[in-house]
């Protein structure tokens, strides 16, 4: 025993990486499956107090989450089972005392509930008492919310017991109360919704009970408890919308009518600044005289106040009439029993005048006569008519017609089809009048900061030239929000990239945008525009947008509180600009000196409202070409005015990022990861962020397996003569000399990932650096930049030379090589194949295979041409009748009968991005050549796989493919032989992944 136990250490040291794989394997496709990772997204919060720091462990394979409270000052830690989910709403109370958060139903629960389809499976909520640790959970709960500021209670709405199945069934179900001091609970029957303002003391509620009895608009107040009726009628009360100081709120009020599909709207507002609450409320059917015909209020714009609580500004819409068909058949019988209809009596016109609200002087009354005398002669002009046969009657063809002169083709207006039928008119009522301040020939507007105006951005006149070529121009308007009165100030502005579009200052009387290379600024009230950069020493293009665009910007990064200056970013550095024009400097100086890029400030305030250039300004930083990563910081002097240069606060070979501070403390949060370290979380008290502890434990099971060695950054140049880098990640258990199977990843730019983590998990592609290279594999991800109208032949002359680069490191086997991509990337997989025999295998996802039929294919997923991607975007092509040769030079189908790689491919039938037809094109080419491929189709799935069985399989298949031709592994019998469909069930049981 002593013997081996002395062998075995004598190894440990003269062989480093036997340690290593002998005592930790490689994780396996069935090992992921009780992956466990905290999500990029929501997956953690910061206490107020920066107190404690609550993280989701949740499952890359849909198994069942952890929820984690650390506390951040100690080891004191509370963990909590919380059901299969990837996303769980949680917060604190705002005195960090409470901490409310959702559970759901196991796996396993979900699983057997999937066989009983329509069976409720109600979620919980458990409200942990910090201080004692003390549990109290909520049954059945919908949604919940703790009372803003004032932090008094916890309100939850509860899920109906028995699921309402008419769409017209009341939506009030009970809402508890929870006091948060004395544990003592209030419920409140049929609540429909309910909301908070931001300082906690008013609680919004919409009653909806049956028979609508007692439905109305309730606001409670939550230092009293006393509630008061807003509005009380038999109607729906929806869209509750508090105003950001939580002093106004509005809310939409809809009452069935039968002539309609939907229930008619009216506005309410509510302003809280006096003693009582004071109620606005505005009623189109009352306006006959500022409301459009055929019009309503829309549902799907929620109304809000304007600033200064004198506005309500929300949408309209076109009516929905119900049953058109049954109304004609109505008028068809009554214009044959009377052939001419009752005139309207003059009681009835007076009536109707005096119901209207809108009337308020001689010349409204004059108006309202003129429109009843109106309406009255059209009336007896079609008395005596009979319409003609009801459209019911009529067997209509199915058809689309296509027109050449259409803005946008048809397959785009039916995938925008609802969203078309559901698009809603800004418009305002003033406590007077209605005001429409949009309409056809200018449908989208934005309302700047403080409501004074908005601007509008209207591309209608050119949507058909951008549907063709994908280049994007709009004519930018500004609306007077008080008098409805708009604007053209800019006509057919170029917008190469969103940062061209107008941004609006913190006063809300100023824009930029960009133009020809150069930041403007636009001053609405003088009617002026200033060039901001043209005198400045440097450009803020973006010149690493290869894209075929002109002159894109690098995006701005906002305007400072004061709206004196804006802060612009060249590639490297940021500059503080005045918006007089006469001031500009380099706030971080070494960028361009040190290829160091500042590419983000970090919003330590999410309330805050423009940039405060009185107080540091933290940023991050990244090396272009040493991929460090870190946090620095702007200072301020003693005067408050920044001071250029940037003091470095963490510059590591890692991954930094995620910088947070509590909203009532000096604690700051941060993320740190390398490929090899899983993302986890780090807490500072210092502004320096120094001496940051870890309060989070990512990834509970990476310990137990072996993963990559490390990282290496290759150097290469083009065969264009572009200086380029590729990020090598070597095996597990990598041993200095030897060389590996390897993996050539690629998708344009890529190199910056050096030093990040990714989670094992089935992807939609079936890739996964961190498995692979657990399982013995290098990988190697080179950058790949594109020359115009060589989209294909670009990847040859940066992908080889890089290759040729990696091989100089000794790591890679150049006989054991396979090269992987998906979509953009497949089609660099099949290109790339069909000009180098390099390789020995290759995977392609949904890959692009011949530009001349993808370009006039329909991009399915948004219904545009793929023309406009060719021509604006990724293609990076013109027409192709306007270079035939550039086509055909870079479609792998043109050059098919060069390949001698085997190739594996995934190309799925409801493919909405590549056609599928573009991988059965290239399969069947290949097929008639004879040469070795194999395509995998899963049904009904998408670009990517989506379906949890599908990503496991294909996973494992591609691994196999890889391992057979790279490892010497036994080949798999579905690419040796194939598969017939006739034993394709049989095969697939035999398969059945990981005890599903």
């Amino acid at each position: 025993m002593k013997r081996c136990l002395l062998l075995g250490l004598l190894l440990s040291l003269y062989l480093p990486g036997w340690t290593q794989s002998k005592s930790k394997p490689p994780i396996t496709w069935k090992d992921v499956t009780n992956w466990k990772a905290i999500s990029p997204f929501g997956g953690t919060q910061l206490s107020p107090d920066g107190q404690w720091m609550a993280y989701v462990l949740s499952s890359v394979a849909e198994g069942d989450a952890e929820l984690v409270l650390q506390k951040t000052t100690d080891s004191t830690q509370y963990r909590y089972p919380i059901g299969a989910t990837t996303f769980v709403p949680m917060n604190y109370s705002d005195d960090s005392r409470f901490f409310a958060f959702k559970v759901f139903p196991n796996a396993k629960e979900k699983k057997a509930a999937s066989k009983t389809p329509g069976k409720p499976l109600p979620e919980k909520v458990f409200l942990i008492e910090l201080a004692n640790r003390k549990k109290t959970e909520f049954e059945r709960v919908s949604s919940f919310a703790f009372n803003g500021e004032k932090a008094s209670h916890l309100a939850l709405l509860l899920s109906p017991a028995t699921p309402a199945m008419a769409p017209t069934a009341p939506k009030g179900r009970d809402l508890l109360l929870y006091e948060l001091t004395s544990g003592k609970t209030q419920n409140i029957g049929n609540v429909a919704d309910m909301s908070f303002n931001k300082k906690g003391d008013w609680l919004a509620l919409t009653i909806d009970a049956n028979e609508k009895a007692g439905n109305g608009l309730h606001l409670r107040n939550m230092t009293t408890g006393l509630t008061s009726i807003i509005d009380n009628d038999k109607a729906r009360y929806q869209s509750l919308t508090w105003t950001e100081k939580g002093d106004g709120l509005a809310a939409l009020k809809g009452i069935q009518n039968d002539k309609y599909k939907t229930d008619v709207l009216s506005v309410l507002g509510v302003k809280l600044r006096g003693t009582a609450p004071e109620l606005t409320v505005y009623d189109p059917g009352k306006d006959s005289l500022n409301f459009p015909k055929k019009m309503k209020i829309s549902p799907n714009r929620r109304p809000t106040w304007t600033e200064d609580l004198s506005r309500l500004l929300f949408g309209i819409q076109k009516e929905d009439l119900a049953k058109k068909e049954a109304e004609a058949k109505e008028a068809k019988k009554d214009s044959v029993q009377k052939p001419k209809p009752s005139p309207v009596s003059e009681a009835e016109k007076l009536a109707k005048i005096k119901a209207d609200t809108t009337i308020k002087s001689i010349e409204d009354l004059q108006k309202a006569l003129a429109k009843v005398k109106t309406d009255s002669a059209r009336v007896a002009q079609r008395g005596g008519t009979v319409p003609s046969q009801g459209k019911d009657d009529i067997d209509k063809p199915e058809v689309t017609i296509w027109n050449w002169q259409d803005k946008r083709l048809q397959s785009r207006q039916q995938v925008t089809e609802m969203q078309d039928k559901q698009f809603s008119f800004l418009a305002m009522y003033d406590g007077k009048k209605f005001i429409r301040l949009t309409d056809s020939t200018l449908k989208n507007v934005r309302p700047a900061a403080k409501d004074l105006y908005a601007i509008g951005l209207e591309d209608q006149t050119y949507e058909l030239e951008t549907s063709l070529d994908g280049q994007n121009y709009a004519d930018i308007y500004v609306v007077d929000l008080k008098t409805g009165t708009k604007t053209k100030v800019l006509e057919k502005l170029y917008l190469p990239s969103y940062a061209s579009s107008p941004m609006t200052s913190e006063d809300g009387t100023k824009f930029t945008y960009a133009k020809d290379g150069h930041f403007y600024v636009y001053d609405i009230a003088s009617k002026t525009s200033l060039n901001l950069t043209e005198k400045l020493p440097t450009s803020f293009v973006d010149v690493e947008d290869d894209h075929n665009q002109k002159k894109p910007m690098v995006p701005m990064l906002g305007w400072s509180t004061d709206s004196k200056y804006v802060l612009l970013r060249d590639v490297w550095d940021i500059w503080k600009v005045s918006v007089d024009g006469k001031e500009a400097v380099n706030l971080t100086k070494n960028g361009r000196k040190e290829k160091i890029h500042y590419t983000t400030r970090y919003k330590l305030d999410p309330e805050e409202k423009g940039i405060n250039l009185k107080q540091p300004l933290y940023v991050r930083m990244y090396g272009e070409f040493t991929k460090k990563s870190g946090i620095g910081r702007i200072e301020v002097d003693k005067k408050g005015n920044l001071v250029t240069g940037v003091k470095p606060l963490l510059w590591e070979d890692a991954s930094v990022s995620n910088l947070s501070k509590a909203k009532k403390a000096n604690v700051y949060v941060f993320s740190r990861e390398t490929f090899t370290k899983p993302t986890d979380y780090f807490v500072s008290t210092s502004p320096e962020l120094a001496n940051g502890k870890q309060v989070t434990k990512n990834t509970p099971e990476f310990e137990k397996y072996a993963w990559s060695s490390g990282v290496r950054l290759v150097d290469y140049v083009s065969d264009k003569g572009d200086t380029l880098q590729g990020a090598l990640f070597l095996p597990a258990g990598y041993e200095t000399g030897k060389k590996y199977p390897t993996i050539v990843y690629y998708y344009e730019k890529l190199s910056q990932t050096l030093h990040a983590y990714t989670n094992p998990g089935y992807s939609g592609t079936g890739w996964n650096p961190s498995v692979y290279t657990s399982n013995g594999y290098a990988v190697f991800i080179p950058d790949i930049v594109y020359k115009m109208n060589d989209p294909g032949m670009s990847a040859v002359w940066c992908v080889l030379p890089a290759v040729k680069a990696a091989l100089k490191t000794g790591v890679i086997d150049e006989t054991k090589m396979g090269i992987h991509g998906h979509s953009w990337g497949g089609y660099q997989t099949s290109f790339l194949i069909t000009q180098t025999n390099l390789f020995k295998a290759a995977a392609a996802g949904a890959p692009l295979t011949d530009m001349v039929s993808m370009y006039n294919l329909i991009y399915k997923n948004s219904g545009t041409s793929n023309g406009q991607i060719f021509e604006g975007s990724q293609g990076r092509l013109v027409a192709p009748w306007e270079n035939w040769d550039a086509y055909y030079r870079n479609s792998p189908l043109h050059h098919v009968k060069n390949i001698q790689t085997p190739l594996l491919m995934l190309h799925n039938d409801a493919d909405g991005a590549v056609d599928f037809t573009q991988g059965i094109e290239y399969y069947t080419a290949l097929r008639r050549l004879k040469k070795p491929v194999v395509l995998f189709q899963y049904k009904g799935e998408n670009h990517g796989l989506a379906k949890l069985p599908n990503r496991k399989d294909y996973a494992t298949r591609m691994m196999e493919f890889f391992d057979y031709h790279l490892k010497n592994k036994p080949a798999p019998d579905w690419w040796s032989k194939g598969i017939e469909r006739s034993q394709l069930e049989e095969h697939l049981e035999k398969r059945i992944l990981f005890n599903e």
